[in-house]
């Protein structure tokens, strides 16, 4: 049974490393959740580039059958191999199988203005 591809829905996928300890995740679950309560409409995902599930491609994989715009947020604090090299060789592999969506890649979470602002202001306030 095929699933129609509906070319107003669009998915954000929270794109983390992965640990061998469960509770590493729950900051991210717990991001994936307030984003869902501030945008119903928006179907946001979470996955992991090793060691926790869903794999990335796992998620893209299963979005670009329903979704025609996906955008991955890396929630990485640098731009490092992972998100130049690994990040691009996984949405190649997918965009090859799904060329109909249109996957976008917002900057590494911790080199975003707001974020370090936000930090900042944060650790100020605690010393």
């Amino acid at each position: 049974m095929s699933v129609a591809l509906n070319t107003a829905a669009s998915a954000l996928v929270l794109f983390a490393h992965g640990s061998h300890d469960p509770q590493w995740a729950e900051p991210f679950r717990t991001l994936q959740r307030r984003l869902a309560q501030k945008r119903p409409e928006l179907a946001v995902e979470l996955a992991f580039l090793e060691l926790m599930q869903p794999s990335l491609p796992d998620a893209l994989e299963r979005l670009a059958e329903t979704h025609a715009r996906i955008t991955i947020a890396p929630l990485f604090m640098g731009k490092g191999a992972h998100v130049r090299r690994d990040l691009v060789q996984l949405i190649d592999g997918i965009r090859k199988r799904h060329p109909e969506a249109q996957i976008d890649v917002l900057t590494a979470v911790g080199e975003a203005e707001p974020v370090l602002e936000a930090i900042s202001a944060w650790l100020s306030d605690q010393v």
